[in-house]
């Protein structure tokens, strides 16, 4: 199996970093695996020209946009990873996942969205400096999961499992209670 790793935050010892890393290793052991810092990624904003909604390529000169777009579409599964932002993802996925737009999904005539990438197995990680229950209360994990959720759904992906890490402010390091977690969902 293929799996893709993408990682939204942009601290490389991040608490996210070190999961998606957990989640690295232990994926290594029976399959392929890719791992990318997406802030690291090189590549222009989507312009809304709408051209790749017919053609599923994006418009744009080639990037690591489009490096990324060929290793979703080879995929067998993806794990997206972001720090909670303002009860959202991380900007740079954000833009990532609208120059996406023309490999996850196309349109009916009537504009209606169709998945592209039906059968595909999804993973969303979520970590959050806002203590537990309040990450909930407030909306913060639960909204940045639901936002990845959205793009990998229409997308066609089966959500097949979901780590939320509340409370990371002053975190030293991920418990081994939550490593376990993490190596049953993964």
């Amino acid at each position: 199996m293929k799996v893709l790793i993408l990682n939204g935050s942009p601290r490389k010892n991040g608490k996210l970093s070190q999961i998606l890393h957990c989640i690295e290793s232990n994926a290594k052991q029976k399959n392929e695996v890719l791992f990318f810092n997406v802030n690291e990624l090189e590549f222009k904003s989507c312009v809304g020209c709408m051209a790749c909604r017919k053609t599923n390529v994006c418009s744009l000169p080639k990037d690591d946009a489009s490096m990324i777009a060929k290793n979703i579409k080879k995929c067998d599964a993806i794990v997206v990873g972001t720090p909670v932002y303002w009860a959202n993802m991380n900007g740079d996925l954000k833009r990532l996942f609208d120059r996406l737009a023309g490999v996850l999904m196309s349109e009916t005539k009537l504009g209606i969205p169709r998945p592209l990438l039906k059968g595909k197995k999804a993973y969303i990680v979520v970590t959050c400096t806002t203590p537990f229950p309040f990450n909930i209360f407030a909306g913060q994990s639960t909204k940045a999961s639901g936002a990845i959720k959205e793009v990998l759904v229409t997308a066609g992906f089966k959500i097949k499992g979901k780590f939320v890490l509340a409370g990371t402010k002053g975190m030293s390091e991920i418990s081994q209670r939550n490593v376990r977690k993490i190596n049953r969902i993964f």
